[in-house]
């Protein structure tokens, strides 16, 4: 067999044409071989049980998504009979039962083949910080892998797993992700269960997930992804579809506060992303990121570096020579807080995520560079903390916030170093920042990780269709970031397009009390005007919990578009305009309360 790249199109047409699992296997041990790197995996499981398990899943069955995909997870995250180090000998325990992620994903036909290095206790983003030897960067091994999750980024960099999972508190399944030209799915926290993770800071991490293509890691956060009543962090929160991406209101940020500490090719790959986001239709709008940023920082201060201390308080109090240096070091800094200290940093906390919130308003995502510059294992050597902290510019606020993010692989830098560049958003909106990472995944002729293989043209559903989901035409209070827009993104909905009604409807704002809406009315063909209008994909099992969030004189019927096409949405009974006040001259719901 030639080698295949792992992409999952990829495999699933090889086994749909009568590969084996088997053949897989094999593949991936010898490029383990070839790659030569020891420092990859901590746990790599022996070949004849890989094989045992490839041979047990029977004929190719591709209502299982995962059906014969090989994967890795990082050494915080349990597999059942296998040690657990996170990075510490002094820590490690044998897992009794797989992680609940880890069990979704075999159930799904995934097989594990091992565990991967790390940043001791999942404490760093450059993946130098292991007792056991740092693994190369899959690109160029004077550059570092990026961490805490650096093993899984280089096993999927090299292309010896379709995808791994990493860990991500403060970026760890973002940094390495960008160093290594690979994709990072940063889920919405608590969407991937934590049972059977070793915790860094349980309020903050989230298992993440990378691979060579936005599909693929979606696809895999999809399988992983389910509520986990054992879990006290989960949260039941709809994945929603993967779909080709809108034109976004994009915040990106502004030319007084973006940081690259001097690294001029840095910017300008940033720039060129920004400008294939415009290419695409997005408009970009600049923000003061000083508020983002002060958010970051109390990421290693106060309340989190204590909660970093209570994960392995026994190690600290007990065994501390047997904590990595710098990690000792820096979780150490817990053992001069009060109590009073946390508290004080929570509130602290609280006070600059109001000051930042107003930022987010009148956008559908943030745009930023994933890193803002690369540091070299030589660099480290020299200093090991300020590059760790520098490459979290980005990264570090986003859980303090409850945002999801993706960051995603862009067109190679001037020096040829992989450009990266990373959409955020609030929590739920995950496949909506996938969809937008999709674009600039398209862009240039760039091949995937350090494999050489080429990019496959992602295959993503329109608005014609998405089994499972249902497309709704708000034109009114649920609309992106208008008051009532939360009951469609509590439910998992993704903003899908921005549209027109076909110009036959009224348009009023109906009398009464509360939150203002408006009321469409059907007229008559080429009877009325053309409103705008916004169409939302839900899963169709929250439909109806939000139909009963619908008063009257409101309901669903099918409104008519301008292209001629037709989508369920908001209409009015017409008895409702009494008292109303005809807008349909403006239009447009945001013209009219502007």
């Amino acid at each position: 067999m030639a080698d295949l790249p792992l992409t999952l199109p990829s495999l699933r047409a090889a086994y749909a044409a009568g590969l084996s699992p088997e053949e897989v296997i094999e593949q991936v041990y010898a490029r383990i071989e070839a790659v030569g790197d020891p420092h990859i995996f901590l746990c790599l499981f022996d070949k004849a049980e890989l094989l045992a398990q490839a041979r047990a899943l029977g004929a190719y069955d591709p209502a299982r998504p995962l059906w014969g995909v090989p994967f890795a997870i990082k050494d915080n995250i349990d597999a059942a009979g296998k040690p657990t180090t996170a990075a510490c000998p002094a820590f490690a325990y044998e897992a009794g039962e797989d992680a609940f992620v880890v069990k979704r994903l075999r159930e799904a036909g995934a097989l594990l083949i091992g565990k991967t290095n790390l940043d001791q206790f999942a404490t760093g983003l450059v993946g130098v910080r292991t007792p056991y030897g740092a693994p190369l960067n899959a690109l160029d091994p004077e550059i570092v892998p990026g961490g805490s999750s650096g093993g899984s980024g280089v096993a999927v960099g090299h292309g010896i797993v379709s995808f791994a999972l990493g860990t991500d508190t403060a970026g760890s399944g973002r940094v390495p992700a960008a160093l290594n030209n690979i994709v990072g799915v940063k889920p919405t926290l608590g969407t991937l269960s934590a049972s059977g993770l070793v915790p860094a800071c349980r309020t903050l991490d989230t298992i993440s997930v990378f691979a060579l293509t936005v599909e693929d890691g979606f696809a895999a956060y999809a399988a992983a992804a389910g509520h986990d009543p054992a879990d006290a962090w989960s949260r039941d929160i709809p994945v929603g579809g993967l779909a080709a991406p809108v034109p976004a209101r994009l915040g990106v940020p502004d030319a007084a506060s973006i940081r690259f500490f001097g690294d001029t090719a840095q910017a300008a790959s940033f720039r060129e992303g920004l400008e294939i986001m415009k290419a695409f239709g997005c408009e970009i709008v600049e923000l003061d990121f000083t508020p983002f940023y002060d958010v970051a920082e109390m990421l290693y201060y106060g309340a989190w570096v204590a909660e970093r201390y209570a994960a392995i308080e026994e190690m600290m109090t007990e065994q501390p020579d047997a904590v990595f240096p710098v990690t000792r070091q820096i979780i150490g800094a817990a053992e001069k807080l009060s109590a009073a200290d946390a508290f004080k940093g929570i509130y602290r906390l609280k006070e600059l995520i109001r000051q930042a919130e107003p930022l987010l308003k009148g956008i559908d995502a943030l745009c930023v560079p994933t890193i803002p510059t690369f540091y070299t294992v030589a660099d480290l050597q020299a200093d090991p903390v300020t590059p760790n902290s520098n490459l979290g510019t980005y990264t570090n606020f986003v859980n303090l916030m409850d945002m999801c993010g993706i960051a995603v692989p862009a067109p190679a830098r001037s020096d040829g170093r992989p450009g990266s560049l990373t959409f955020l958003a609030p929590a739920g909106q995950d496949a909506m920042v996938a969809g937008l990472a999709t674009v600039i995944e398209a862009a240039g002729t760039r091949t995937l990780g350090g494999t050489g293989w080429a990019r496959p043209a992602p295959d993503l559903p329109t608005r014609a269709g998405a089994p499972g989901m249902i497309d709704i035409a708000v034109c009114g209070a649920h609309m992106d970031g208008l008051p009532l827009n939360h009951t469609l993104t509590d439910r998992g909905a993704t903003l899908l397009a921005r549209a027109r009604t076909a110009p036959d409807y009224s348009f009023y704002a109906l009398p009464g009390e509360g939150v203002a809406r408006p009321g469409l009315i059907r007229r008559g063909e080429g009877q009325g005007a053309s409103v705008a209008l916004e169409i939302w994909r839900m899963p169709e099992t929250a439909f109806g919990s939000f139909m009963q969030t619908i008063p009257a004189p409101l309901g669903i019927g099918t409104i008519r578009l301008e292209d001629g096409s037709t989508v369920q949405g908001f209409l009015c009974e017409t008895a409702a305009t009494e008292g109303a006040t005809d807008i349909s001259h403006l239009a447009d719901w945001r013209r009219y309360m502007n």
